[in-house]
This record gives C-alpha cells, structure tokens and sequence, in this order.
C-alpha cells in the first residue's frame, strides 16, 4: 500500500468518512434511518467503530431519485445533526449541493459540504466553504439521479472526468478555497457503466494533482454486477473496493460499514507492507 497519500490515520489508513442517509429512499439503506433518533444512534455506532468523518445526507442521489424541497431537506437534517454535533467530537460532513442548506449546516456545527454536483447546484457555495474554511468535496456526475443513468457514454472516461474537476476545483481555488481544503471524488456510480466505474478505480492516481481523493464505492450496483450478486448489503465486494481503491491512492473511503472496512483494510496493510 502506498505510503504517499497526504491524509493519514494514527494506523496509517486513509480517512474512514461513514454514511448516514436520513432519506427514505436511498439505494442501499432508505428508511432505516429516517426517524432522527435512529439516524443518531447509527452514526454514533460508527464513531464508535473508527469513522474519521460522519457524511450525513437527506436526499438521496440513487439513480432516478427526484430532488426535495431545501425545507424537507433542513427538517431532515437539522435535529439529527445539531445532536450529534452535541454528543459526538467526530466531524459531520453534509452532503447538500444546497447554498441555504450549506449554510444552515455550517452555523449548526457542521465542518464539511460534500456536493454531488461539484459547485453547480448554488451560485455562491464556494465562496461559503472559502468563507468559513470549510472543505468542500466536488463531485462527478452527468446530469442529475434523475437521468444520470441514460446512456451514459465517454472517449476516455478518466481524462474527462479529470478535466471536469480540474475546471471546477479551478472555480473553487478562484472563490478563495484553500487547496488543502479540496476534495475530489470521481462519482463512482453517478453517470457511468460498470466499465467506466472500474477505470476510474484504477485510475484514481490521476486526480491526485487536485486535491484530497475520495472514493465512494460502498454497496453500489457496479460491485453487483461484478460478483454476479443480488445482495444489497454487498459487504464483501465494497470491502474489496475499498482495498484496491486504498492501494491506488485513496485519501477518504466513504463506506457504509465502518468497522469491517478498518479490519480488512488492517490485515491488508500488514500484509502489504
């Protein structure tokens, strides 16, 4: 495993960011956390397992999803995250491409906007994130869940989406967003076949030029397809593309199950080193 990356744990991992989606709808997930106390009981779970980073969203992005409102979004959102910015010292990422929502979250305690639509959502976002020193993650994705998944097609599935954050994490730096505060992450899943979604795994040292590199691979249908499984939970294909993704320079893995990523990723930095 390489020993370049930029952004390490104590262990020498990359940052463990866990997932919770208080949506009812989500690919994997949707509904289990929908009740706020739920929502905080599992994230606190996974603070307890070694998350770095807590990714804490209300609007689900699976395919064909249709977006909410920013006021369902906040209800949502504000009484899971104002508790657990009280009980817990784990930061809270929130994953909104929403200015109103961004901001909210930030006053409440929030210390990173992760945006699938890599600052296209909201005029304004990256001068927020320059404002408050937050990081912001800048994300892939052809058109929106709605239609992401018609057809998607690419010459060279790498470079162009290299390009595409390259422009934007430009866009991010021109607003007064500090480098070092900048997070790419291809979109693994978001506008892309199976084919384009393994390329971009093994190509994931190409946008290390950009900033920090996050990879968001946990349970999506691609690692499916790969093992021929009708598993939804898929939790030893997202384990292996944990494992190669942190091989090929990963700095933040973005995974639904927290403790047995840290286990597997141990055992496989032991034996590779």
């Amino acid at each position: 495993m390489p020993d370049g990356r930029r952004l390490l744990r104590a262990d020498g991992l990359p940052l463990i960011m866990g997932i919770v989606n208080v949506t009812p709808d989500s690919f994997s997930d949707g509904g289990r956390f929908i009740e706020p106390k739920a929502a905080i009981e599992h994230a606190l779970k996974l603070a307890s397992e070694g998350a770095d980073i807590l990714d804490l969203g209300a609007e689900s992005s699976r395919p064909g999803a249709t977006p909410i409102t920013a006021d369902e979004e906040w209800r949502r959102l504000e009484p899971v995250l104002t508790e657990l910015c009280r009980r817990s010292k784990v930061p809270v990422s929130v994953d909104t491409y929403r200015l109103e929502t961004a901001l909210k979250s930030l006053d409440a305690g929030a210390s990173m906007i992760n945006d699938i639509t890599a600052g296209r959502g909201s005029d304004g976002m990256f001068a927020l994130a320059a404002a408050r020193s937050a990081p912001v993650c800048l994300m892939h994705m052809r058109g929106d869940p709605s239609n992401m998944q018609d057809n998607p097609q690419y010459a060279d599935v790498v470079r162009e989406v290299h390009e595409f954050l390259a422009r934007h994490a430009r866009a991010a730096t021109v607003e007064g967003v500090a480098l070092e505060r900048i997070v790419v992450d291809p979109g693994f899943g978001f506008g892309k076949r199976p084919e384009h979604n393994v390329a971009l795994v093994k190509g994931l040292a190409a946008f290390r030029d950009l900033g920090l590199v996050l990879m968001g691979l946990s349970r999506k249908s691609t690692l499916a397809t790969l093992s021929g499984t009708d598993d939804k939970e898929r939790l030893p294909e997202s384990i292996a593309g944990a494992i190669v993704s942190t091989c090929n320079g990963t700095d933040i893995l973005r995974v639904h199950d927290v403790g047995q990523t840290i286990r597997a990723l141990k055992v496989a930095k032991a034996m590779a080193s």
